[in-house]
């Protein structure tokens, strides 16, 4: 499977915050909607950074709360690595084991078009081995 197919079974919306909110509202944000990370993007659609639960408790540990109020610019990571629609599982799992991230947009011409989340990848692979399970289960058992 490829990027291509989680999108299609998880959908393509993207939560996004621009980079000039505040620390405090990407909390929010991030509670708000069970999630992990926030793109950051000044206009929903170009990628100009991420923000991860990871980054808040980091800068949060180093700053203190007045972090809560310094723009969501200051702690994002502003070198994101993104995906491609043909981008495999494996490739994914690749990069993200090798950059020790989990969550990865999906870029499409530039344009933000959907994000891939370590979850994303295990439920598939769970999917996968329920398939060959079964598939297994019926060869031994002759009803193949």
């Amino acid at each position: 499977m490829d990027v291509r197919g989680i999108l299609k079974a998880k959908g393509t919306e993207v939560t996004t915050i621009r980079p000039d909110e505040t620390v405090r509202e990407a909390i929010a944000v991030l509670g708000e909607r069970g999630i992990g990370a926030l793109v950051v993007s000044t206009d929903g659609t170009s990628i100009d950074g991420i923000l991860s639960e990871r980054d808040v408790v980091r800068s949060l540990a180093a700053t203190g709360a007045s972090l809560l109020n310094d723009e969501v610019r200051l702690i994002c990571t502003q070198t994101v690595q993104t995906a491609g629609l043909d981008d495999s599982v494996d490739q994914l799992m690749s990069t993200m084991t090798a950059g020790r991230f989990r969550h990865l947009p999906v870029e499409v011409d530039g344009r933000l078009s959907g994000i891939v989340s370590i979850g994303d990848i295990v439920k598939h692979r769970v999917s996968e081995l329920e398939g060959l399970t079964a598939d297994l289960q019926s060869y031994v058992s002759g009803t193949w």
